[in-house]
């Protein structure tokens, strides 16, 4: 290969980091320069009094795309990375009464179904069987680029639409199987990953929950962001190079084509592009707008956007050993809650809410007797209805408060480490349009050739890869996106990028309890 085949990647993130992976091993020369001080952008870690947290991802599904990714850099995920599947994989509460372990053991799972409906259990294996059908038929929609909208017209498309029902709502989806309202949002909460509600969700996600339970869910022993520190140290064994601290001033262009970076360490020249950064955040600062047709300032304004997160992370002197690994409460009024979230924009004083309890699987994250807390609760995205300088006291509290709803009482006598992070902080901290952690929306409109395609419509020689781009939000299917782009790549500069490392069936034993 020519030393001129240079490939610069904007951003660390594990979009970005798979990438370079991917293209190093293919033997280009790759530079990441990524801003902060750490690798994984928002799968990074925080790091401080001895206690360790993920600053967002805690969930980790379908190890399956990773692990073709390390194979074809002549690597073993699981050998650089020891993964722990969980059991239960989360604990449910709902705020109308009941709760659900869920588990990937069926026998186990039809029973706690039943606990809340007996009817709805004798149709979980159903649900299973027709959604492992409907994942077989997405998946090669999952692992091709939709660059036109002619790449629609095709006999398979053709053929899974009717299976896919397309333009239900998850949640009605969820009514073909389930009667009662506290299963479907057992089944569709999952929606969230993408920063969605269920009843505005398509159904084709209903295969979300059918992966946790297919598959499992992991837990990677020192977080997720241990995963984006191995992909960080194979890409720089294969030769790319990072670069931290390293924030991108702008894009050179010549015409319409990228052909180079201005960074905080010098210029870059580059035959390739690709940005991990957030996508419309990216376009409006590096970008000028006369360059975009199709994604001008005045139409990317007008996309629909995720949901935001408020942040608490906890070092906690104590243990919390009844407490599970991934718990959920489910607001007593969910649609309510939602409402406020995507419609009024508005805070809820009674919000539904995440907690990670990783300590109970993984004890090195915290000092001897202490544990770590990761609490989530969703919130709008940066609006003006809400004014985080003025609210941000009020609904730490409110969190807190919440906290006290699954047994955690009297935390805050005991805490020796925390950090807050509002949907302000998202966007002017952590450079996130809007605050918006999940991206654009995964509406109809906003998906496949609607999306920002993976080789980027509006420039030349420049690709994207992340949650902004296809196939969309979530690890599996970021990771997915850069084997998309990788392969582009390859064809457009004449020198193949593999990308398809041969995987196993995974194993479906060895759950812990925790």
């Amino acid at each position: 290969m020519s030393a001129t085949k240079e490939v610069v990647i904007i951003g660390a993130g594990p979009g970005g980091l798979a990438s370079a992976m991917l293209l190093a091993a293919a033997g280009y020369r790759v530079k990441v320069l990524e801003r902060r001080g750490r690798v994984g952008g928002r799968t990074s870690a925080i790091a401080e009094d001895g206690f360790r947290f993920d600053l967002g991802p805690t969930f980790f599904l379908y190890p399956r795309v990773l692990e073709a990714i390390y194979r074809a850099a002549g690597r073993e995920l699981r050998r650089e990375v020891d993964l722990v599947r969980l059991d239960p994989q989360y604990h449910l509460v709902f705020g109308g009464g009941g709760e659900l372990k869920a588990t990937g053991d069926i026998e186990r799972m039809c029973r706690e179904i039943a606990r809340l409906s007996p009817e709805d259990a004798a149709q979980f294996p159903r649900f299973l069987s027709e959604n492992r059908r409907k994942m077989d038929l997405f998946r090669p929609i999952l692992e091709s680029p939709f660059l036109k909208w002619t790449d629609l017209v095709q006999p398979h498309l053709a053929r899974v639409l009717p299976t896919l029902r397309p333009f239900h709502s998850l949640d009605a989806e969820l009514r073909r199987y389930f009667q009662d309202q506290r299963v479907r949002l057992a089944m569709t909460f999952q929606s969230k990953y993408l920063g969605m509600s269920p009843f505005q969700c398509p159904s084709l996600f209903s295969i979300l929950s059918f992966i946790e339970y297919e598959y499992g869910v992991f837990h990677p022993i020192g977080g997720c962001a241990a995963v984006s520190e191995s992909m960080a140290e194979v890409a720089r064994g294969l030769g790319a190079t990072i670069s931290l601290g390293d924030e991108v001033k702008g894009i050179r262009f010549r015409g319409r084509r990228a052909v180079g970076v201005e960074s905080t360490s010098g210029y870059h020249e580059c035959d390739a592009l690709v940005i991990n950064a957030d996508f419309s955040r990216a376009m409006t600062r590096l970008v000028p707008d006369p360059l975009r047709r199709r994604w001008s300032d005045r139409k990317i304004a007008r996309k629909k956007y995720s949901c935001s997160t408020f942040m608490l992370y906890l070092g906690v002197e104590g243990r919390f050993d009844d407490l599970s690994h991934h718990t959920i409460y489910l607001a007593s009024d969910y649609l309510r809650n939602l409402g406020d979230i995507e419609k009024r924009h508005v805070l809820s004083e009674d919000p539904s809410f995440y907690v990670q309890n990783a300590c109970v699987t993984d004890p090195g994250l915290a000092p001897e007797g202490c544990s770590t807390l990761y609490v989530l609760l969703p919130v709008t995205h940066q609006h003006p209805n809400v004014d985080w300088t003025r609210e941000a006291p009020h609904y730490r509290e409110v969190a807190l408060r919440q906290l006290a709803r699954l047994g955690i009482k009297n935390v805050e006598r005991r805490i020796k480490f925390e950090r807050m992070i509002t949907p302000a902080d998202w966007d002017q901290g952590f450079e996130i349009h809007l605050g918006a952690t999940f991206n654009l929306a995964h509406t109809l409109k906003q998906m496949l050739h609607l999306r920002p395609r993976n080789r980027f419509e509006d420039l030349d020689s420049v690709y994207l890869v992340g949650g902004g781009t296809h196939p969309g939000s979530g690890l599996p299917v970021i990771f997915e996106s850069a084997r998309i782009t990788s392969r582009l790549i390859g064809q457009d500069l004449g020198v193949e990028v593999p990308v398809d490392g041969t995987v196993p069936a995974p194993p479906m034993g060895e759950l812990l309890i925790v």
